[in-house]
This record gives structure tokens, sequence and C-alpha cells, in this order.
């Protein structure tokens, strides 16, 4: 990782909260980057957050919906950031099967929230989604994942990270830097993590 890269780098991230997002707000204030966050309340005690301290790690630390397009717009011009990483989730399974409504509403509208907010602040030079691979429909089939496998899921999760990777794909070619559309895009790009065991992981 070029260090030198994020050196005094304004990043938004949206997540913080969470055990991917606290663990990137460690790394991200290491390599001296200039952390602005944006996510709901942790989700319970004991959390990463409370117990890593990533509050005294956050340059703004904004609580608040990703349902809430003026929320996420707000918080997005007010840091005015050169990089934009989008963890901020519902990532949980198990939850989208007793809220799938909330699950599509969160993974899927809150990404179009944070890429069309992203539109309006000119400091973004690039942008990052980063999804699941749970987002491939058919994710047994012994072998490695491709870009051209197809995206979709059985439940009410993989098939929001699938929609999400959809969502993100529309707005690349839609406004990305070669459109010819108002309100261009930086430079976007997914990532599809796969799952993650670490310290201050509490989620059940």
């Amino acid at each position: 990782m070029n260090s030198d890269f994020w050196r005094g780098r304004r990043v938004f991230l949206t997540g913080h909260t969470g055990f991917k997002g606290g663990w990137l707000s460690h790394v991200l204030r290491r390599l001296d980057a200039e952390v602005h966050g944006y996510a709901l309340d942790p989700d319970g005690e004991p959390s990463f957050f409370s117990q890593a301290g990533v509050a005294t790690l956050l340059a703004t630390d904004t609580r608040a919906n990703l349902r809430d397009a003026s929320h996420v717009a707000t918080a997005m011009a007010t840091a005015a950031p050169e990089v934009v990483l989008h963890l901020g989730a519902q990532s949980l399974v198990r939850e989208s099967y007793r809220d799938p409504v909330g699950t599509f509403a969160t993974n899927v509208l809150g990404t179009a929230h944070v890429l069309d907010a992203a539109r309006s602040v000119p400091s973004i030079k690039s942008i990052v989604v980063v999804t699941s691979d749970k987002c491939y429909r058919d994710i047994a089939l012994g072998r490695a994942m491709t870009e051209q496998d197809a995206l979709g899921g059985d439940d009410p999760y993989s098939a929001s990270k699938g929609a999400a990777e959809i969502v993100t794909h529309a707005f690349r070619a839609s406004f990305g830097m070669n459109s010819a559309s108002p309100g261009a895009l930086a430079r976007v790009a997914s990532a599809r993590a796969g799952n993650v065991i670490g310290g201050g992981d509490w989620a059940a």
C-alpha cells in the first residue's frame, strides 16, 4: 500500500461503526488519512467501535441512515472528501430474513444515495463500493468466481448485494468519467469481500 497516497487524504467512510469499517478507520489513520465517518450507532455492546476507540480517530462522526438521501448528501458535501469508501450495509444474512425490505433499502437504495451524492461533490476523485462475494448467483460451482459470472442470490442479503453491484455499474456507465452526462462521477470501482474473521467481531 502506498502510504504517500493516503497521507492527508480526506476520506468519506460509510459503515465506520461496524467491524470492517472500524478496522479500516484504524488503518486509514495509521496512514495519516483524514477520516469522515457516516453510519448508524454501533449495533449493541460490546462493539469494536467503542472497544478500539474508533471515535478518537475521526475528523467527523455522522450518525445517520444511508436510506436518508439528504443526510448522505449533506454529510458528504461537508466533508469534501477526495476518496469515498462505501462499506455501510445491513451485513447479516439472518437479519435479511427478518427484515428483507429494510435490507434492500439499506444495501441497494443506500448505495444509490452514496453514488448520487458523490456526483455533486467535485473534490471526489475515486469511489470504492464494497459488496460481497455472496453477490453471485451460482456460488457452489466448485471454482473461483469471475467478473463474468451471473449476479443474483437466493436470500435477501445476497440478492441485495447483487443489486448493489448492478446499481454501481449503472452509475459508472451512466455518469462515469467517460460519460457525456451532467454531474459526472469520479472513478468508481466495486470490491467483493468474502467473510472476514478478526478481533472485535461480535455480530450474531
